[in-house]
Protein backbone atom coordinates (compact mmCIF):
# COMPACT_ATOMS: atom_id res chain seq x y z
CA UNK A 1 0.00 0.00 0.00
CA UNK A 2 1.12 3.66 -1.05
CA UNK A 3 2.12 5.98 1.71
CA UNK A 4 0.01 8.29 2.94
CA UNK A 5 0.90 11.80 1.31
CA UNK A 6 0.58 15.16 3.34
CA UNK A 7 -0.67 18.23 1.97
CA UNK A 8 2.46 20.76 2.37
CA UNK A 9 0.98 23.92 3.81
CA UNK A 10 4.08 25.90 2.27
CA UNK A 11 5.50 26.40 -1.72
CA UNK A 12 8.63 25.19 -2.59
CA UNK A 13 11.21 26.38 0.07
CA UNK A 14 14.92 27.84 -1.50
CA UNK A 15 16.77 27.98 1.61
CA UNK A 16 20.82 28.64 1.91
CA UNK A 17 22.01 27.93 5.32
CA UNK A 18 24.11 31.24 6.38
CA UNK A 19 27.32 31.39 8.84
CA UNK A 20 26.89 31.17 12.24
CA UNK A 21 28.46 33.01 15.09
CA UNK A 22 30.28 31.29 17.98
CA UNK A 23 27.19 31.79 20.18
CA UNK A 24 25.34 30.03 17.16
CA UNK A 25 23.16 32.30 16.55
CA UNK A 26 21.87 32.28 12.82
CA UNK A 27 21.75 35.94 10.37
CA UNK A 28 18.66 34.05 8.83
CA UNK A 29 15.31 35.18 9.39
CA UNK A 30 13.93 31.16 10.60
CA UNK A 31 11.84 29.26 8.19
CA UNK A 32 8.43 27.92 8.89
CA UNK A 33 8.19 24.19 8.85
CA UNK A 34 5.23 23.13 6.88
CA UNK A 35 2.17 22.13 9.64
CA UNK A 36 -1.01 20.88 8.76
CA UNK A 37 -3.99 21.93 11.53
CA UNK A 38 -4.82 18.96 14.04
CA UNK A 39 -8.11 18.65 15.74
CA UNK A 40 -8.11 20.94 19.10
CA UNK A 41 -8.15 18.82 22.08
CA UNK A 42 -6.73 19.07 25.77
CA UNK A 43 -3.73 17.97 26.72
CA UNK A 44 -1.19 18.65 29.49
CA UNK A 45 1.44 21.58 28.88
CA UNK A 46 4.40 20.15 27.37
CA UNK A 47 7.45 20.09 29.77
CA UNK A 48 9.98 23.04 29.96
CA UNK A 49 12.81 21.87 28.16
CA UNK A 50 16.38 23.07 29.00
CA UNK A 51 18.20 25.75 28.32
CA UNK A 52 19.43 26.08 24.96
CA UNK A 53 23.26 25.35 24.63
CA UNK A 54 25.09 26.68 21.52
CA UNK A 55 27.54 23.95 21.33
CA UNK A 56 25.24 21.15 20.96
CA UNK A 57 22.84 22.93 18.72
CA UNK A 58 25.93 22.84 15.81
CA UNK A 59 26.74 19.18 16.05
CA UNK A 60 26.22 18.16 12.43
CA UNK A 61 26.20 21.06 10.78
CA UNK A 62 25.68 24.87 11.36
CA UNK A 63 22.68 24.99 9.39
CA UNK A 64 20.85 22.70 11.60
CA UNK A 65 20.86 25.53 14.21
CA UNK A 66 17.44 26.44 14.28
CA UNK A 67 14.06 26.24 15.60
CA UNK A 68 12.36 26.30 11.76
CA UNK A 69 13.02 24.45 8.74
CA UNK A 70 16.14 23.58 6.81
CA UNK A 71 16.05 22.43 3.47
CA UNK A 72 18.79 21.72 0.71
CA UNK A 73 18.52 24.95 -1.83
CA UNK A 74 16.02 24.70 -4.45
CA UNK A 75 14.27 21.12 -3.72
CA UNK A 76 10.22 21.08 -3.34
CA UNK A 77 8.89 21.69 0.10
CA UNK A 78 8.60 18.46 2.49
CA UNK A 79 4.62 17.96 3.48
CA UNK A 80 3.08 19.13 6.52
CA UNK A 81 2.97 17.33 9.45
CA UNK A 82 1.94 17.77 12.90
CA UNK A 83 5.34 17.07 14.25
CA UNK A 84 6.92 19.90 16.61
CA UNK A 85 9.99 18.63 14.86
CA UNK A 86 11.63 15.95 12.47
CA UNK A 87 14.85 14.99 10.73
CA UNK A 88 15.18 12.72 7.79
CA UNK A 89 19.17 11.39 6.63
CA UNK A 90 20.85 8.73 4.89
CA UNK A 91 21.74 5.82 7.65
CA UNK A 92 24.54 4.71 5.43
CA UNK A 93 26.47 8.19 4.48
CA UNK A 94 24.67 9.91 7.68
CA UNK A 95 24.00 12.98 5.73
CA UNK A 96 20.79 15.13 7.04
CA UNK A 97 18.28 15.65 4.09
CA UNK A 98 16.40 18.40 6.12
CA UNK A 99 14.79 18.55 9.00
CA UNK A 100 12.59 21.26 11.52
CA UNK A 101 13.83 22.12 14.37
CA UNK A 102 16.33 19.44 14.44
CA UNK A 103 18.01 20.13 17.32
CA UNK A 104 15.19 21.23 19.70
CA UNK A 105 14.25 19.24 22.89
CA UNK A 106 11.39 17.08 23.16
CA UNK A 107 10.58 14.55 25.41
CA UNK A 108 11.26 10.67 23.59
CA UNK A 109 8.21 8.29 25.00
CA UNK A 110 8.85 4.62 23.86
CA UNK A 111 11.49 5.59 20.78
CA UNK A 112 13.73 6.20 24.06
CA UNK A 113 13.81 2.10 23.50
CA UNK A 114 15.99 2.66 20.54
CA UNK A 115 18.97 3.95 22.82
CA UNK A 116 18.37 0.78 25.62
CA UNK A 117 18.93 -1.41 21.99
CA UNK A 118 21.89 0.73 21.32
CA UNK A 119 23.33 -0.07 24.53
CA UNK A 120 22.38 -3.25 25.77
CA UNK A 121 22.47 -4.89 22.66
CA UNK A 122 25.82 -5.69 22.03
CA UNK A 123 26.15 -7.23 26.05
CA UNK A 124 23.58 -9.46 25.95
CA UNK A 125 23.26 -13.48 24.71
CA UNK A 126 20.01 -13.43 22.93
CA UNK A 127 19.93 -17.23 23.62
CA UNK A 128 20.48 -16.59 27.30
CA UNK A 129 17.38 -17.75 29.42
CA UNK A 130 17.09 -15.08 32.69
CA UNK A 131 14.15 -14.58 35.17
CA UNK A 132 12.28 -11.76 35.42
CA UNK A 133 12.29 -9.56 38.69
CA UNK A 134 9.33 -8.42 40.68
CA UNK A 135 11.30 -4.95 40.54
CA UNK A 136 11.62 -5.66 36.26
CA UNK A 137 7.48 -5.16 36.75
CA UNK A 138 7.03 -1.59 38.50
CA UNK A 139 5.75 0.36 35.24
CA UNK A 140 3.09 2.89 35.60
CA UNK A 141 -0.22 1.43 35.59
CA UNK A 142 -2.06 1.21 32.48
CA UNK A 143 1.40 1.75 30.42
CA UNK A 144 2.23 -0.54 27.98
CA UNK A 145 3.24 -4.07 28.89
CA UNK A 146 4.12 -7.18 26.57
CA UNK A 147 2.72 -9.62 29.10
CA UNK A 148 5.77 -10.66 31.06
CA UNK A 149 5.60 -11.73 34.98
CA UNK A 150 7.84 -11.87 37.63
CA UNK A 151 9.51 -15.29 37.97
CA UNK A 152 8.94 -15.94 34.20
CA UNK A 153 11.97 -17.37 32.48
CA UNK A 154 12.79 -16.03 28.77
CA UNK A 155 15.20 -15.52 26.45
CA UNK A 156 16.53 -12.21 26.22
CA UNK A 157 15.86 -12.49 22.03
CA UNK A 158 11.98 -12.75 23.45
CA UNK A 159 12.39 -9.98 25.38
CA UNK A 160 13.43 -8.04 22.87
CA UNK A 161 10.99 -8.77 20.52
CA UNK A 162 8.36 -7.77 23.71
CA UNK A 163 10.06 -4.14 23.91
CA UNK A 164 10.08 -3.76 19.79
CA UNK A 165 7.65 -5.34 18.66
CA UNK A 166 4.99 -4.41 21.72
CA UNK A 167 6.61 -1.92 23.29
CA UNK A 168 6.68 -3.72 26.69
CA UNK A 169 7.73 -1.33 29.63
CA UNK A 170 8.53 -4.08 31.58
CA UNK A 171 10.69 -5.59 29.26
CA UNK A 172 12.75 -2.44 29.12
CA UNK A 173 13.09 -2.67 32.89
CA UNK A 174 14.64 -5.91 32.77
CA UNK A 175 16.86 -5.34 29.80
CA UNK A 176 18.55 -2.15 31.25
CA UNK A 177 19.23 -4.33 34.50
CA UNK A 178 20.24 -7.17 32.54
CA UNK A 179 22.50 -5.45 30.49
CA UNK A 180 24.05 -3.42 33.24
CA UNK A 181 24.46 -6.33 35.22
CA UNK A 182 23.49 -4.27 38.75
CA UNK A 183 20.10 -2.64 38.58
CA UNK A 184 17.69 -0.95 35.97
CA UNK A 185 19.13 2.69 37.19
CA UNK A 186 22.74 1.24 36.89
CA UNK A 187 21.07 0.51 33.10
CA UNK A 188 19.93 4.18 32.64
CA UNK A 189 22.96 5.56 33.42
CA UNK A 190 24.97 3.49 30.83
CA UNK A 191 22.15 4.67 28.64
CA UNK A 192 23.14 8.40 29.16
CA UNK A 193 26.67 6.96 28.55
CA UNK A 194 26.31 5.68 25.49
CA UNK A 195 24.16 8.74 24.10
CA UNK A 196 27.49 10.93 25.08
CA UNK A 197 29.65 8.79 23.02
CA UNK A 198 27.10 8.56 19.69
CA UNK A 199 27.17 12.54 19.90
CA UNK A 200 23.72 12.63 21.20
CA UNK A 201 24.40 15.46 23.63
CA UNK A 202 20.86 16.61 24.16
CA UNK A 203 19.67 13.17 25.19
CA UNK A 204 18.99 12.33 28.68
CA UNK A 205 17.36 9.73 30.00
CA UNK A 206 15.69 9.21 33.35
CA UNK A 207 14.08 5.73 32.81
CA UNK A 208 15.07 3.09 30.19
CA UNK A 209 11.42 2.51 28.62
CA UNK A 210 10.28 6.11 27.80
CA UNK A 211 8.05 6.37 30.67
CA UNK A 212 8.08 10.31 30.73
CA UNK A 213 10.73 11.35 33.79
CA UNK A 214 11.75 14.82 35.09
CA UNK A 215 14.74 16.17 32.82
CA UNK A 216 14.23 13.92 30.14
CA UNK A 217 14.50 14.87 26.63
CA UNK A 218 16.11 14.26 23.17
CA UNK A 219 15.71 15.64 19.81
CA UNK A 220 15.28 14.49 16.21
CA UNK A 221 18.98 14.76 15.78
CA UNK A 222 19.66 12.74 18.47
CA UNK A 223 17.64 9.86 17.36
CA UNK A 224 18.88 9.84 14.30
CA UNK A 225 22.32 9.18 15.51
CA UNK A 226 20.79 6.60 17.72
CA UNK A 227 18.61 4.75 15.41
CA UNK A 228 21.67 4.63 12.44
CA UNK A 229 23.35 2.61 15.23
CA UNK A 230 20.65 0.44 15.69
CA UNK A 231 20.38 -0.09 11.91
CA UNK A 232 23.87 -1.43 12.04
CA UNK A 233 23.24 -4.16 13.99
CA UNK A 234 22.08 -7.07 12.32
CA UNK A 235 20.40 -8.15 15.05
CA UNK A 236 18.09 -5.24 15.89
CA UNK A 237 17.27 -5.18 11.89
CA UNK A 238 15.82 -8.63 11.94
CA UNK A 239 13.90 -7.89 15.60
CA UNK A 240 12.44 -4.49 14.00
CA UNK A 241 10.82 -6.58 10.79
CA UNK A 242 9.82 -9.33 12.75
CA UNK A 243 6.06 -9.53 12.48
CA UNK A 244 5.20 -11.37 14.97
CA UNK A 245 6.92 -13.50 18.22
CA UNK A 246 5.59 -16.24 21.07
CA UNK A 247 5.64 -15.33 24.34
CA UNK A 248 5.57 -18.86 26.06
CA UNK A 249 3.52 -19.93 28.73
CA UNK A 250 5.13 -19.88 32.16
CA UNK A 251 3.69 -23.16 34.24
CA UNK A 252 4.98 -22.30 37.62
CA UNK A 253 3.13 -18.51 37.56
CA UNK A 254 0.20 -20.26 35.67
CA UNK A 255 -0.02 -18.23 32.59
CA UNK A 256 -0.32 -19.63 29.38
CA UNK A 257 1.65 -18.90 25.88
CA UNK A 258 0.16 -16.26 23.96
CA UNK A 259 1.38 -14.18 20.39
CA UNK A 260 2.29 -10.54 19.96
CA UNK A 261 2.18 -8.91 16.60
CA UNK A 262 4.43 -5.59 15.73
CA UNK A 263 2.74 -2.56 16.24
CA UNK A 264 4.93 -0.74 13.53
CA UNK A 265 2.70 -0.19 10.49
CA UNK A 266 5.29 0.89 8.27
CA UNK A 267 6.61 -2.60 7.94
CA UNK A 268 2.62 -3.69 6.56
CA UNK A 269 2.28 -0.58 4.66
CA UNK A 270 5.11 0.98 3.24
CA UNK A 271 7.52 -0.93 0.59
CA UNK A 272 11.11 -1.09 1.28
CA UNK A 273 10.22 -0.72 5.15
CA UNK A 274 13.24 -1.44 7.49
CA UNK A 275 11.26 -0.70 10.52
CA UNK A 276 11.87 1.22 13.09
CA UNK A 277 10.12 2.71 16.94
CA UNK A 278 6.62 4.10 18.12
CA UNK A 279 5.76 5.98 21.18
CA UNK A 280 3.33 8.24 22.83
CA UNK A 281 2.53 9.52 26.26
CA UNK A 282 0.51 12.20 27.32
CA UNK A 283 3.67 14.72 27.61
CA UNK A 284 5.32 13.72 24.55
CA UNK A 285 2.68 12.87 22.03
CA UNK A 286 3.55 10.45 19.05
CA UNK A 287 7.32 9.99 18.81
CA UNK A 288 8.45 8.09 15.72
CA UNK A 289 11.51 6.48 14.12
CA UNK A 290 11.51 4.70 10.64
CA UNK A 291 13.16 3.66 8.25
CA UNK A 292 13.19 2.22 4.41
CA UNK A 293 14.85 1.58 1.40
CA UNK A 294 14.62 2.15 -2.20
CA UNK A 295 16.69 2.05 -5.37
CA UNK A 296 19.73 1.06 -2.97
CA UNK A 297 19.65 4.10 -0.88
CA UNK A 298 18.70 3.68 2.79
CA UNK A 299 17.03 6.59 5.13
CA UNK A 300 15.68 7.20 8.41
CA UNK A 301 12.76 9.86 9.84
CA UNK A 302 12.53 10.81 13.19
CA UNK A 303 10.02 12.97 14.67
CA UNK A 304 8.28 14.18 17.89
CA UNK A 305 5.62 16.11 19.36
CA UNK A 306 2.90 14.78 16.80
CA UNK A 307 -0.85 14.55 16.70
CA UNK A 308 -2.25 11.39 15.31
CA UNK A 309 -5.00 13.08 13.00
CA UNK A 310 -4.79 13.79 10.31
CA UNK A 311 -2.57 11.12 9.83
CA UNK A 312 -0.57 9.06 12.65
CA UNK A 313 2.92 9.48 13.66
CA UNK A 314 4.23 6.69 10.95
CA UNK A 315 1.94 7.99 7.99
CA UNK A 316 3.82 11.30 8.52
CA UNK A 317 7.27 9.14 8.56
CA UNK A 318 6.06 7.71 5.47
CA UNK A 319 5.71 10.86 3.79
CA UNK A 320 8.94 12.52 4.85
CA UNK A 321 10.49 9.59 3.58
CA UNK A 322 8.76 9.42 0.40
CA UNK A 323 9.77 13.44 0.44
CA UNK A 324 13.81 12.46 1.37
CA UNK A 325 13.87 9.50 -1.56
CA UNK A 326 13.17 12.28 -4.30
CA UNK A 327 15.81 14.74 -3.35
CA UNK A 328 19.50 13.98 -5.41
CA UNK A 329 21.67 11.75 -3.58
CA UNK A 330 24.25 14.96 -2.70
CA UNK A 331 21.60 17.23 -0.87
CA UNK A 332 22.33 17.71 2.08
CA UNK A 333 22.04 20.19 5.28
CA UNK A 334 24.04 18.38 7.65
CA UNK A 335 25.37 14.96 8.95
CA UNK A 336 25.34 12.88 11.41
CA UNK A 337 28.48 12.33 13.50
CA UNK A 338 29.84 8.99 14.19
CA UNK A 339 30.02 7.52 17.37
CA UNK A 340 32.97 8.96 19.47
CA UNK A 341 33.70 11.98 17.14
CA UNK A 342 33.08 14.48 19.55
CA UNK A 343 34.87 12.69 22.39
CA UNK A 344 37.35 10.78 20.80
CA UNK A 345 40.33 13.59 21.01
CA UNK A 346 40.19 17.45 21.52
CA UNK A 347 40.72 18.31 17.91
CA UNK A 348 37.07 16.36 16.50
CA UNK A 349 34.70 18.35 17.82
CA UNK A 350 34.83 21.51 15.10
CA UNK A 351 34.81 18.64 12.34
CA UNK A 352 31.49 18.02 14.07
CA UNK A 353 30.25 21.35 12.56
CA UNK A 354 31.87 21.01 9.07
CA UNK A 355 29.47 20.78 6.11
CA UNK A 356 28.43 18.14 4.54
CA UNK A 357 30.71 16.17 2.09
CA UNK A 358 33.12 18.17 3.10
CA UNK A 359 36.89 17.35 4.39
CA UNK A 360 36.72 17.28 8.06
CA UNK A 361 39.77 18.99 9.20
CA UNK A 362 40.74 20.41 12.96
CA UNK A 363 39.17 23.57 12.33
CA UNK A 364 37.72 24.78 8.96
CA UNK A 365 37.00 28.02 7.51
CA UNK A 366 34.76 29.90 4.54
CA UNK A 367 32.08 27.76 2.69
CA UNK A 368 32.29 25.11 1.40
CA UNK A 369 30.22 24.12 -2.09
CA UNK A 370 28.72 20.87 -2.06
CA UNK A 371 25.79 19.79 -4.59
CA UNK A 372 23.13 21.31 -2.61
CA UNK A 373 24.29 24.69 -2.16
CA UNK A 374 26.82 26.82 -0.29
CA UNK A 375 27.11 25.41 3.73
CA UNK A 376 29.39 26.54 6.10
CA UNK A 377 31.47 25.26 8.67
CA UNK A 378 33.15 27.21 11.56
CA UNK A 379 36.09 29.62 11.76
CA UNK A 380 39.13 28.26 14.07
CA UNK A 381 38.21 30.67 16.69
CA UNK A 382 34.59 29.99 16.72
CA UNK A 383 35.56 26.45 17.03
CA UNK A 384 37.61 27.00 20.06
CA UNK A 385 34.76 28.53 21.87
CA UNK A 386 32.55 25.96 20.76
CA UNK A 387 35.43 23.45 22.05
CA UNK A 388 35.17 25.06 25.66
CA UNK A 389 31.25 25.31 25.90
CA UNK A 390 31.00 21.63 24.95
CA UNK A 391 33.61 20.77 27.47
CA UNK A 392 32.12 22.36 30.32
CA UNK A 393 28.64 21.09 28.84
CA UNK A 394 29.70 17.79 29.22
CA UNK A 395 31.14 18.16 32.73
CA UNK A 396 28.21 19.44 34.08
CA UNK A 397 26.08 16.40 32.28
CA UNK A 398 28.40 13.84 34.16
CA UNK A 399 27.79 15.42 36.89
CA UNK A 400 24.13 15.00 36.54
CA UNK A 401 23.73 11.69 35.80
CA UNK A 402 21.62 10.01 37.74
Amino acid sequence: MRAVLLAATTSAVLLTPVPVGAAGASAAPMVRCPRVPTPATSRPPRPSPPPAVPAQRVVGGAALDTAGLVVPAGVAAPPGVTATSWLVADLDSGQVLGGCGPHEYGPPASVQKLLLTATMLPKLDPKQTVTVTDADMLIEPGSSAVGLVAGGRYTIETIWLGLLLNSGNEAANALARLGSGTDTAAGVRAMNEQAHHLGALQTHAVTPSGLDGKGQFTSAYDLALIARVCFAEPAFRRYALTEQASIPAQRAQRTKGFQIQNDNQLIYRYPGALGGKTGFTDLARHTYVGAAERGGRRLVVTLLGADSAPARGWEQGAALLDWGFTLPRDAAVGRLVEPGELTATPSAAPSALAAPGAPRPAAASGPARTGSGWLWSVTAASGAVVLALLGGLLWRRRRRLP
